[in-house]
């Protein structure tokens, strides 16, 4: 399976935000292990080294560029997937370019801990505590 992770999730790793972190590790740790397929958006990647190097400073905030780069694969963000966005009925055009890119990459589903505002997709979606129980089986 492979599957989209929103910045939400990443940022909860990286920054030890309780009490999310803990199963969003435990979703990190399945793509690691390369127990399923793991994306990020590509601008998942320039928010996450943006807010990165501001925190921790340009060296570091590469470095985490390059861990997760080892880790997921990428969901390209072009000119076909901002056009699509702009036609999928949702409310917010950042979730609607996330969506897009995922399907455009072919995941067969979406973890986020903001699934409201992903209500008109037709891919699963999934916080990472409903995927680790429903689709993984851990409790």
């Amino acid at each position: 399976m492979s599957i989209l992770v929103d910045t939400n999730v990443i940022l909860d790793v990286l920054l030890e935000r309780a009490p999310f972190a803990d199963n969003s590790t435990r979703i990190m740790a399945l793509i690691e292990r390369k127990q399923c397929i793991g994306y990020l958006c590509a601008t998942t990647l320039t928010t996450i080294h943006y807010l990165a190097c501001k925190a921790i400073g340009n060296k570091a905030g590469r470095h985490v560029i390059q861990t997760l780069l080892q880790i997921y694969e990428v969901a390209p963000v072009d000119h076909k997937v901002l056009q699509a966005a702009l036609n999928t009925g949702f409310k917010d055009y950042e979730y609607s370019v996330l969506y897009s890119a995922g399907v455009n990459a072919g995941v067969n589903a979406i973890i986020t801990r903001n699934v409201k505002n992903f209500g008109s997709s037709e891919l699963p979606v999934y916080t990472p505590e409903e995927y680790l129980v429903n689709v993984v089986g851990c409790k």
